[in-house]
């Protein structure tokens, strides 16, 4: 008796050991707002999740998920919790990372984006170090703001513009930027184009301001809006989206190969040419990080025509 006491004066000043798992649960309850399909995606039951979501309600003392005809929506109590939760979830994901990196000095995660090689690098490092760690991971262009900062990887090779705050950035390469339209656009075939050429085409929109703005140089150096064209969240959807003939769009020098037989590229005249970059978080230090620059500087270098 005396210890339930306890325990209920531990929960009513606030003191409640949250269970990470259970929060976890919740945050995929809140961002599928589906118990079926955060089920799904959690490899669990659904009964097994409700139960779950209820004891983290208990733990808290408030109702955090309600059910409604489309799904699960959030609860006042629920909207307050959530940005905390993934904070929760986040930090802990940094303790580990920090924590397995003293423990395990001789290992390096290498992150590249769409249409980067590391691998001439990343091989170097291996022979050098063979005792070591080293792994390489592609980086969706929607997770670079993050993948530094919560110790998804040591070094990202990733193109500019990127959110450089907190982190040391190396310049390894320049890329021409160039011109991604269909094999019969009128275009097709030429040996350049200019800005003024397309000033009229629609181009490919992301959902990313920073990443708009280059890509799709917008505004023209005239002070023009680039025209819209259609939002996209993935490559492949970019490149059907062109040899359909319903936008244009900006890209790096793609290598050999890369392409769909029904596109093709045209240099851009007048346009700064992209730039390949090499970033760490700031504070880091440590042997492999620090052979991984040496070679990233020597061993990588544009892949384009």
């Amino acid at each position: 008796m005396q210890g339930r006491r306890r325990s209920r004066r531990a929960y009513a000043s606030g003191m409640t050991d949250l269970d990470l798992r259970l929060v976890r649960y919740f945050t995929a309850v809140a961002e599928h707002r589906h118990f079926g399909r955060a089920a799904e995606a959690l490899h669990i039951t659904q009964p097994s999740l409700s139960r779950q979501i209820r004891r983290l309600e208990q733990q808290l003392g408030a109702r955090l998920l309600e059910r409604t005809p489309q799904g699960s929506g959030l609860t006042e109590a629920g909207e307050v919790f959530l940005p905390r939760a993934k904070a929760l979830l986040r930090s802990a994901g940094q303790a580990a990372a920090l924590t397995r990196a003293a423990a395990e000095p001789s290992r390096i995660t290498v992150g590249y984006t769409a249409g980067i090689i590391v691998t001439p690098a990343v091989r170097e490092l291996r022979e050098r170090f063979p005792d070591a760690d080293v792994s390489s991971v592609h980086v969706d262009w929607g997770d670079r703001r993050t993948a530094l900062a919560d110790h998804k990887v040591d070094a990202l090779v990733t193109r500019l513009p990127f959110p450089t705050d907190g982190a040391h950035v190396t310049v390894l390469y320049d890329e021409p930027r160039v011109l991604l339209l269909p094999v019969g656009h009128r275009l097709a075939g030429k040996e350049s184009v200019t800005l003024d050429e397309i000033a009229d085409e629609p181009m490919i929109r992301v959902a990313d301001p920073d990443w708009n703005a280059y890509w799709r140089i917008d505004p023209r150096p005239d002070g023009s809006p680039a025209p819209d064209g259609p939002l996209v969240t993935a490559l492949e959807d970019k490149f059907e989206l062109v040899a359909s003939g319903q936008a244009l769009a900006i890209m790096a020098s793609p290598r050999p190969g890369a392409l769909r037989p029904d596109l093709t590229v045209v240099p851009l005249e007048g346009v700064d040419p992209s730039h390949v970059v090499l970033a760490t978080r700031a504070g880091d230090r440590g042997r492999l990080l620090t052979a991984f620059r040496r070679a990233a500087r020597t061993r990588l270098e544009p892949t384009g025509f």
